[in-house]
């Protein structure tokens, strides 16, 4: 017995070892023509394996680059589409430039500063005094995440100073719509403690009518 960590590597293993055979077949055949038939057939197969992948754009193309993948780019067909090269197939992507902004405070991240620079662009008013608030709730949840000690106002309203170059501060007015924001967020809402109620009267029913 003869086990497939014995046998050749598979150029592509989702199309198994059978599809490979008939691939190494195709390039033992020597009239052109019985060639060209025997490689369409094997398309064919390949497609039948994937039918879920036909409505997938270029997929046939893809299909024939397989089979020029596999046959070692040595099949001499007529393929029907400009087949993919060797030279193209090993070829890299370019490398993705890493941004190398600078983070004052990498707790905090990018998008925090570039959000303190965009609130520093509203004119004086409730909007940006709500911006400035939802910013500074931001700031106390990134400052617990890597800091577990206690989260001291002072420190974050130094932090905004210097973050939007003392634009923006934490005062009483923004203080004011945190403390609103967080006493309506701890506030039990009334419909469901009615219907709460309701639930457990129904349940005392049930158990004195089983009684």
């Amino acid at each position: 017995m003869q086990y497939n960590t014995q046998q050749k590597k598979l150029p592509l293993p989702e199309y198994g070892r059978s599809i490979q055979n008939m691939v190494d077949y195709a390039l033992t055949i020597t009239d052109r023509v019985e060639r060209q038939k025997c490689a369409n057939t094997i398309i064919s197969i390949m497609g039948n394996m994937f039918p879920h992948l036909r409505d997938i754009p270029d997929y046939t193309h893809k299909l024939w680059d397989h089979l020029a993948i596999m046959s070692g780019f040595k099949l001499d067909i007529d393929y029907p589409y400009e087949a993919i090269r060797k030279e193209n197939l090993d070829t890299r992507p370019d490398a993705i430039p890493y941004p190398n902004t600078k983070i004052r405070y990498r707790h905090y991240g990018r998008t925090l500063e570039e959000l303190i620079k965009k609130a520093t662009e509203f004119p004086e008013g409730n909007e940006k005094n709500i911006l400035i608030a939802l910013i500074v709730n931001h700031m106390k949840k990134d400052y617990m995440t890597w800091n577990k000690d206690t989260i001291d106002d002072a420190k974050i309203n130094n932090d905004l100073m210097e973050l939007s170059n003392g634009k923006l501060r934490l005062d009483e007015q923004v203080l004011q719509l945190i403390e609103t924001r967080s006493a309506a967020n701890r506030r039990p809402k009334s419909n469901n403690s009615y219907y709460g109620h309701s639930n457990q009267n129904d349940i005392r029913n049930n158990r004195s009518y089983k009684r």
